[in-house]
């Protein structure tokens, strides 16, 4: 039985992560370590609660109580924990500097007093920079542009100098644009339906025609879970979704699926040293067996609709007073 410790893991990706493998394999016990910041919910955990292969322990990756005790009896640690939401990054550069790099550090100080199999780093695309052709490769500099992406550059590095200088046996993973259920709702997917829904505007930075690479977030799981299986220590793995798509196209997308009107599209000033193209080369994790499950056009009209189908979700957090205070004062400043 391998036993995983996965911070973060309240959150978007982490609690989808937590969910495929306990679902998917009777090998693994999970505990979740995670602070239930404004992006964890146990919500996102309901249907796993009751099971005998999880945990649940409240607690911040940056208190180096909190994370040894977590560490106990652990055989790998996936860290989905972060501040991940590039607008917010902007607005408070120090959360992200706080929680993406010395958070990694407490894990990494963690990691070499209790031996572990393995350490996986999750990290992102944005770390590249702008890709104005070609994908990515992990051989690539990294070239981040907001203080977000520059948080998960730092992070990354540290945690891979501590498996050269220590020995601790880190992996990284770069994930792309990742959408599915569960996400929080100031990311573009869940934002965008959630205001269709109640004939808001959707505020679409500048032209619109920033491209990303989608992935479905259980794709960005299985990522994960081959990486976890297969991967090597001191490596780094891209996992990308094959879908370079510019935002405006999913606007229209969400437009259709809600019945809604272009009335409601609302174009912004852009933000702050927006990235205009991001596309990853997958090739390394496809080599290792990684397989995409998820067709971009189905996947991504299944999640419109989970937003629709599960309105009292997101609409507890969106009514929340610290997420109408940050969205009100951040659009405010771009119209």
């Amino acid at each position: 039985m391998k036993r995983l410790l996965v911070t973060g893991g309240a959150g978007f990706i982490g609690s989808n992560f937590v969910r495929h493998i306990l679902h998917s394999r009777q090998d693994c016990e999970i505990t979740v370590l995670d602070a239930l910041t404004y992006a964890g919910h146990l919500e996102n955990l309901e249907d796993v609660k009751d099971n005998l292969r999880f945990r649940f322990v409240k607690g911040d990756i940056r208190v180096e109580e909190d994370v040894s005790k977590a560490f106990e009896n652990i055989d790998i640690v996936i860290n989905f924990a972060a501040e991940s939401h590039v607008d917010r990054s902007i607005y408070d550069p120090e959360a992200f500097i706080t929680t993406d790099v010395m958070g990694v550090y407490t894990l990494m100080e963690a990691a070499r007093r209790h031996p572990i199999e393995k350490f996986i780093q999750i990290s992102t695309d944005e770390v590249y920079g702008d890709v104005e052709e070609g994908f990515s490769k992990e051989s690539d500099p990294v070239s981040p542009n907001s203080p977000y992406s520059a948080s998960k550059a730092g992070g990354e590095l540290l945690a891979r100098a501590y498996c050269r200088t220590y020995g601790v046996p880190v992996l990284v993973t770069r994930g792309s644009n990742t959408y599915g259920p569960y996400q929080q709702p100031e990311k573009l997917v869940p934002l965008f339906v959630s205001n269709a829904i109640d004939d808001k505007s959707l505020p679409v930075y500048g032209d619109g025609m920033q491209i990303r690479d989608w992935l479905h977030v259980i794709d960005h799981c299985t990522g994960v879970e081959t990486v976890m299986d297969k991967g090597e220590p001191g490596e780094i793995y891209n996992i990308g979704g094959d879908n370079q798509r510019p935002n405006v196209e999913i606007v229209q997308m969400i437009l259709e699926v809600t019945c809604k009107s272009d009335d409601l599209i609302e174009h912004v000033e852009d933000r702050p040293g927006h990235d205009r193209r991001y596309a990853l080369d997958s090739g390394k994790l496809l080599a290792m067996g990684w397989v995409r499950s998820h067709d971009f056009e189905t996947g991504m009209r299944d999640t419109i609709r989970w937003y629709m189908e599960n309105q009292n979700w997101w609409r507890s957090i969106k009514e929340s007073d610290e997420h109408r205070r940050f969205s009100e004062k951040w659009y405010a400043d771009r119209r």
